[in-house]
């Protein structure tokens, strides 16, 4: 199983709550004394559960009482807790893994989140034709338990260790939640660690299967956690694992943090590596991918024949993988011949028409599973009591009706509950025959409603219990409680909407101001990236000992400087929708699509307000110090939207490199962990933004510095400057000639604004490109020297001719920076080839 780091990329972090109110407020639900049970989406840490577990193989069965630890986040899989053993009752042996006072993980096959449950079932039924599998038939979580075991000890034989598996120790069902569940080993581990690499054009050759001198490749850590996943999918697929192998394919993007790296390994990047994760959350659709490589997943589940893919292996594949490793999987003999069943009873429990196809016109012992299997998933979800069980199962027809029952929208629910158990037959029934019920029944509604509320950080521990007592502001909360969590929390409290708006505008300016603040500020970063793992001990003991140092505090008032600039690009987006609402007299109605588009141009453009103030910001700074050398990256990067954050991070690279890497990784990483699944901890685009906003700096530093050591001896040319601003003009000239109009008219910048974009890029490049031995400074120079003298020569042309100066002033302007940034790309792609 996964600690806390890997959960945190399945999409549901644990956020701060006061447990100890949400025990407050479930006795208060217990004191009205309502005949239903307390409705849970989850469990607080110290709550001690008992459940009936068997173990996974032997299947010993026995009672096991546990305490949750903490809460480690969720995601479409299902929930994770990390647990202590209380006490083991076994019945018939015992498992000698599960020992008493002992750490292990918890994994129960139900999201936390109400919505991750809708979509995720509405995608398995789409799939599958019945409800999730994993969470309702314990055959199927036996099936996947079993799997793991083999895949562990097939694990053994391809890496010399079983510890490459995380080890599956048990089953059981949670009657309070409705859901399977599994306990395993606690893994104390982590994702990756993001690492300095000065030759990413050595990584990508290396990605890509050429020869290259390892002895200079960096990434070790990256390197050998992409090996490991690619060798163990390998193993996945030999072993008739194909679905499963969905979980480690390096391509999905997502796949990363499935595979954990042991704390006791930290300091060898090519050991400790280990899988923990074999629960799919989501259904791979065919017209449904979720991520670039299941495009991939889905051609060669075609090819094998499923069309809808999860977690469906080849047990033919399976037992000749076996029958080859007859010694290693000799204890295992016994297994096989139950996951052959625990299978048959699982692929059996649904329709499944991309499988079973005509099967379902004729099989009378499929659809007798599927009707079994449906009454058991009742049960297990707490649809049904015993006594309605018993009923079900011997009636097929009424097991039909209660089937059709559940698919009426709203009032399914209503009357399976109705129908199925005696205890909300009669909470219904007090609900309408009884007043003081039915008072108690709504006092104990918003108890419950509250610890929802709570644990998500809608409202305090103060409001909570303000709230229990006043049903009417309570309304006014659940009319609201559709909006994101910050929303809801920012219109309901008005001290945390202070506090954010606080935070947002005036933290900032202070931050400039206040040098302590400022030390401050790093401080809390370096806590916070010691616990994620971003910054070794000694890395935040290196950077906490620089704080004094004048260039640490003139960087940190620069990045003072880009935080308050944050809301800037926000601030003037609103405002020019507004203007362009008010300048055109439109209702809101009209105006409103045209608004939108406004606030999601700002946000796309690579240079924006924000980005413009800090560009110049850094400007300014190199003027009044007259000081280039120390600004040379920040002064380009800061112009830019997203990217100019971390120009100052990766500016202190030279001089402070331990600090500018976590700097980095620190701000590149906050900002992709926004993105949706793809952007979670550990997974692929995390590495790839650190890569190319901080690794990739460092590569093309390298590059130019090796580049002018080549050029060192050879002469610089610039008459070319001449020769292709006047090629440039000519190029206008003539085409101006060509397209005039019927009046006899010249044609503007913008009628050739094709022009006017891919002549200065061309002249820019080949500008630099034969520069001979010219710095670099002077080559972006001369590019635009021939964008500004093609613009004057063009725009005096056409200022003769047309007697307008429109297009002087927009050529001198537009071609000087599209020459420059040609020649910086120019640059920036065609270096000399180093020794690889």
């Amino acid at each position: 199983m996964a600690n806390e780091n890997q959960l945190a990329a399945e999409g549901c972090m644990a956020i701060e709550y006061s447990v100890e109110t949400c025990k407050e407020l479930q006795a208060q639900f217990e004191a009205s004394k309502l005949h239903r049970p307390l409705r849970l989406d989850r469990y607080d840490p110290g709550d001690e559960l008992s459940y009936e577990i068997t173990g996974v193989y032997p299947a010993h069965k026995g009672q096991v009482k546990l305490r949750i630890e903490k809460f480690v986040g969720g995601g479409f899989a299902g929930q994770v807790y990390q647990v202590r053993i209380l006490e083991i009752d076994w019945a018939d042996g015992e498992v000698a893994s599960l020992t008493v006072d002992k750490l292990f993980a918890m994994k129960i096959l139900i999201p936390p989140s109400g919505g991750s449950v809708v979509f995720r079932n509405l995608v398995y039924a789409i799939g599958f034709q019945g409800p999730f599998q994993l969470q309702t038939n314990p055959a199927a979580a036996r099936a996947g338990a079993l799997w793991q075991k083999f895949i562990r000890r097939g694990a053994q034989i391809r890496f010399g260790d079983t510890a490459a598996v995380n080890d599956i120790l048990s089953t059981f069902v949670d009657g309070t939640l409705g859901s399977c569940g599994e306990l395993s080993d606690w893994v104390d581990g982590r994702t990756w660690r993001l690492e300095v690499d000065d030759r990413l054009d050595l990584l990508k050759k290396w990605q890509k299967g050429r020869a290259v001198d390892e002895s200079k490749l960096g990434s070790p850590e990256y390197r050998a956690k992409r090996t490991f996943m690619i060798d163990f999918v390998k193993l996945l697929h030999d072993m008739g694992a194909h679905e499963f192998a969905r979980q480690y394919e390096w391509s999905t993007c997502k796949s990363q943090p499935n595979c954990l790296k042991l704390n006791e390994f930290d300091n060898q990047p090519d050991k400790g590596l280990i899988a923990v994760d074999f629960r799919a959350g989501l259904a791979l659709l065919p017209f449904l991918p979720m991520s670039p490589g299941d495009f991939k997943l889905i051609g060669k589940g075609l090819a094998r024949g499923s069309l809808v893919q999860f977690d469906r292996g080849d047990l033919d594949k399976l037992r000749k993988f076996v029958a080859e490793h007859r010694e290693q999987f000799a204890d295992l003999d016994g297994a096989i011949d139950e996951l052959e069943t625990v299978e048959d009873i699982y692929r059996n429990s649904l329709p499944d028409v991309t499988h079973n196809h005509v099967r379902l016109l004729y099989s009378g012992k499929l659809w007798g599973t599927i009707f079994d299997s449906a009454v058991t998933g009742w049960r297990v979800r707490n649809i049904i009591d015993d006594e309605n069980e018993k009923k079900l199962r011997g009636s097929k027809l009424k097991t039909l009706m209660f089937f059709v029952l559940g698919l009426i929208p709203l009032l399914g629910t209503f009357l399976r509950k109705v129908w199925g158990r005696a205890d909300w037959r009669r909470h219904y029934g007090s609900l309408l025959l009884n007043l003081d019920y039915f008072k108690q029944a709504i006092r104990g509604r918003i108890a419950e409603k509250l610890i929802v509320w709570h644990r998500a950080g809608r409202v305090t521990e103060e409001r909570a219990r303000k709230l229990l007592g006043k049903p009417k502001h309570f309304l006014g909360h659940l009319l609201i409680s559709f909006l994101p969590v910050g929303l809801h929390r920012m219109f309901t409290d008005g001290k945390f909407a202070r506090e954010k708006l606080h935070y947002i505008f005036v933290r900032p300016a202070k931050l400039y101001f206040d040098a302590d603040l400022r030390e401050q500020w790093l401080r809390d970063m370096v806590t916070a990236g010691k616990k994620n793992h971003l910054i070794t001990d000694e890395d935040a003991d290196i950077i906490l000992g620089q704080l004094k140092e004048p260039y640490i505090q003139k960087y940190l008032k620069s990045l003072a400087v880009h935080v308050c600039t944050l809301p800037v690009t926000q601030v003037v987006s609103v405002f020019v929708a507004i203007w362009y609402k008010v300048a055109n007299n439109l209702s809101w109605g009209d105006a409103w699509g045209e608004m939108l588009l406004i606030l999601a141009g700002f946000q796309v453009t690579p240079i924006s307000p924000g980005s413009l103030c800090r560009g110049f910001y850094v400007l300014y700074m190199v003027i009044k110090e007259r000081n280039f050398k120390d600004y040379n990256i920040a002064v380009f990067l800061g112009f830019f939207k997203y990217v100019g954050y971390l120009a100052f991070p990766i500016q202190m690279a030279y001089r402070y490199p331990v600090l500018a890497r976590f700097m980095a990784g620190h701000w590149a990483t906050e900002a992709v962990h926004i993105v949706p699944v793809f952007g979670e901890k550990g997974a692929l685009l995390e590495h790839g933004v650190f890569g190319a906003f901080y690794n990739y700096p460092l590569t093309l530093r390298k590059r130019l510095e090796a580049r002018a050591v080549k050029r060192a001896n050879i002469p610089s040319r610039c008459s070319q400057v001449v020769l292709l601003s006047l090629l440039s003009a000519g190029v206008f000239v003539l085409a101006a000639n060509l397209l005039k109009n019927n009046e006899g008219g010249l044609p503007s910048l913008k009628d050739m604004w094709y022009l006017s974009l891919f002549v200065p890029l061309i002249s820019g490049a080949l500008v630099t490109r034969f520069a001979g031995g010219m710095t670099l400074g002077r080559r972006i120079a001369s590019a635009a020297l021939t964008g500004v003298l093609s613009g004057l020569i063009y725009g005096i042309y056409n200022l003769m001719q047309t007697g307008s100066a429109k297009s002087l002033l927009w050529g001198f302007f537009v071609f000087a920076i599209f020459s420059a940034i040609s020649a910086v790309i120019d640059e920036m792609r065609h270096y000399p080839k180093l020794d690889d």
